[in-house]
């Protein structure tokens, strides 16, 4: 007969976030500096890097508790401040 189970920490959703932020981090970072990508994928960029550094925030805190692995939302949330910060700043140097 089987025998019930219950969830565990490792079924929660948190898990999740950090590779999902280091999934949108890599690219984002990526778009900011292949410069062959040009302007067509700034705006995926922009975007990627926001919720990557969101996610990973998430997924840093609940790393803490135990929940999911910190070195992988850390990653991601550098990855997408990468490509976050590279965007905006190259707006605004645009902008100048």
């Amino acid at each position: 007969m089987l025998e019930p189970t219950a969830p565990s920490q490792a079924d929660a959703p948190a898990v999740a976030l950090g590779p999902t932020a280091l999934v949108l981090g890599a690219p984002s970072a990526l778009g900011v500096w292949v410069p062959e990508l040009g302007f067509a994928v700034l705006p995926l960029v922009f975007i990627a890097g926001a919720l990557a550094v969101t996610l990973g925030a998430a997924g840093i805190h609940y790393a803490r508790r135990g929940i999911g692995r910190a070195w992988i939302a850390l990653t991601g949330t550098v990855l997408g401040a990468v490509g976050f910060f590279g965007v905006v700043s190259l707006f605004l140097a645009l902008g100048a």
